[in-house]
């Protein structure tokens, strides 16, 4: 049976038309095929590649870390070097505020922890989240997420969540006592790459002040030096109570992290005792790559080339007259077309052409683009032609 087969039937599946690249090996910005053909990976496996693949400082953290140890112990009961090491280097990259980790899974488990975080903090139940947000696919997360159609198969979800518009200032004035937490994607990913303004977020951090709700950023997507910062909230000079991070945390390897204050963090580990557990969350070979990665980030990333390279790729697609609108902020970018049809033939032409560019879930009539922040200029000018090719050559079909 031939491995496509293989990987349909046995495999549960998220989609009915998958990519099905054969992966062999991947390397900084390239994925190659068992037939050694190479593709640029100008979505970095959906904004987690951002410092590449297989970064040889991450690789080597891993074989190290494997050499000493694997999993101990369920999460938080004993000192481990990895987890300390991780902790200490992304909180030093942080305002004094957001000063203590809870390491968890992924991006989705960290904003279970954190809605479960705001509620214990205030002892409150009411949690808002903004339309055109997408936070996870578990059941909380999918609760505080605005995508109906991915929504409605599985309700009953949480009760006691409001949606408000974003980036409407006039909206939070429905943040009230009332409410245990607000969370918001400080840039939205899936809605297309929705920048908010400034006076937004700000008024929003305000409003929670002076109500006493919890302020959850959610930056799994758009962290990690993805928008031009280490963090994109560094763009609005607002910090939030709460942060979730995942995605190209881990260098690759699958991690979530919930930061805030000691006193908020605190509070999971009395009344009840083990309020929020973990087996694998701070899994000692994942921390050593996290640690890694956050290194690459800090020592090796100029992030201003970051910008200075989104800007390239932004005004060379611009030219094209198919493209009705670019969204970006860094190296994430969001190219409205006229339709999703026409989106899907752009991006199956660039799959074969050796490039992969996705789509959004909620909002198909835009490509995306999250390339690795190691890409090079010549690159971008490589992927930029090939692009412009794939429009044109679809015009017809």
């Amino acid at each position: 049976m031939s491995n496509d087969k293989r990987f349909l039937e046995l495999l549960g599946q998220t989609n009915q038309s998958p990519y099905l690249i054969d992966v062999d090996r991947a390397e900084g910005i390239y994925i190659y095929d068992k037939s050694g053909k190479p593709y640029m990976d100008m979505i970095a496996g959906v904004a987690v590649n951002n410092i590449g693949h297989n970064h040889p400082k991450v690789v080597k953290a891993l074989k190290e870390q494997i050499d000493r140890h694997l999993h101990v112990m369920v999460y938080g009961e004993y000192i481990q070097d990895a987890q300390l090491l991780f902790a200490e280097r992304l909180t030093s990259l942080l305002p004094d505020n957001l000063n203590c980790v809870y390491t968890v899974n992924s991006g989705t488990e960290a904003i279970e922890a954190a809605l479960k975080l705001a509620k214990r903090v205030t002892g409150r139940t009411e949690l808002i989240s903004f339309r055109g947000s997408y936070h996870g696919s578990t059941h909380g997360a999918m609760s505080v997420s605005g995508n109906e159609v991915k929504k409605q198969a599985y309700r009953p979800l949480l009760p006691d969540v409001r949606f408000l518009k974003f980036n409407s200032i006039d909206d939070l004035k429905h943040i009230t006592e009332k409410t245990a937490g607000v969370i918001i994607e400080t840039v939205q990913g899936d809605a297309g790459v929705r920048v908010p303004d400034s006076s937004f977020l700000q008024a929003l951090r305000e409003r929670c002040n002076k109500t006493g709700a919890q302020l959850i950023f959610d930056e799994i997507q758009c962290g990690m030096g993805r928008t031009g910062k280490l963090f994109a909230f560094e763009h609005f000079g607002v910090v939030p109570d709460i942060l979730t991070l995942g995605k190209a945390l881990g260098g690759g390897m699958p991690i979530g992290a919930v930061v805030s204050s000691k006193e908020n963090l605190w509070q999971f580990t009395y009344e009840p005792m083990l309020g929020h557990i973990t087996t694998f969350g701070g899994h000692p070979v994942i921390c050593a790559a996290g640690g890694a990665c956050l290194d690459v980030l800090k020592n090796e990333i100029d992030l201003e080339e970051v910008e200075r390279l989104g800007q390239l790729l932004e005004s060379i697609i611009s030219q094209n007259s198919e493209i009705r609108e670019i969204r970006r902020i860094g190296m994430l970018f969001a190219f409205d077309m006229v339709s999703f049809e026409r989106v899907e033939k752009v991006v199956k032409r660039c799959l074969e052409k050796g490039l992969i560019s996705f789509w959004f879930l909620s909002h198909p009539y835009s490509f995306r683009l999250s390339p690795p922040l190691t890409i090079s200029e010549a690159e971008i000018l490589k992927a930029s032609k090939i692009i412009l090719e794939s429009i044109e050559e679809t015009k017809e079909l």
